[in-house]
């Protein structure tokens, strides 16, 4: 169980990416913050391009920070969007929580504040990973 004070600081830099997210074309601001193995917390936002294909998600945008800087154990990742309804992370960003996950506590936000818990093997069952290469 993850403790609450570590929770919070989640949540809160979640809800601070948000409001970094580059959005022009949907307008639909999206916060991440993961936290590693190591106790370090990466957060990121959504950034869209133009080009739709080259748009980044806010989940993948926080995970691949964190591999830049050395981290390989995902240990939980929130999501928060300012919106009533909660998000949840496209195929894409399950897959990649995956690469660095066997299982995590994924935690989704919305604009209220309400938490919805859920988990990546419940996201993404009978998950295709590394160990299978």
């Amino acid at each position: 169980m993850l403790d609450p004070k570590l929770i919070q600081e989640l949540i809160n830099r979640a809800k601070a990416a948000y409001e970094q997210a580059y959005v022009p074309y949907s307008h639909y601001p999206v916060g991440s913050a993961a936290l590693f193995s190591s106790g370090k917390i990466y957060s990121g936002c959504n950034v869209e391009n133009a080009s739709y294909g080259l748009t980044v998600c806010a989940e993948r945008n926080a995970i691949f920070q964190a591999i830049a800087r050395g981290e390989r154990e995902l240990k939980a990742i929130v999501i928060a969007v300012p919106s009533d309804v909660f998000p949840s992370p496209c195929g894409a960003c399950r897959q990649v929580i995956r690469e660095f996950a066997v299982d995590c506590p994924v935690i989704l936000m919305n604009g209220q504040g309400h938490l919805r818990w859920t988990s990546l093997k419940v996201l993404l069952p009978e998950a295709f990973g590394p160990e299978f290469l």
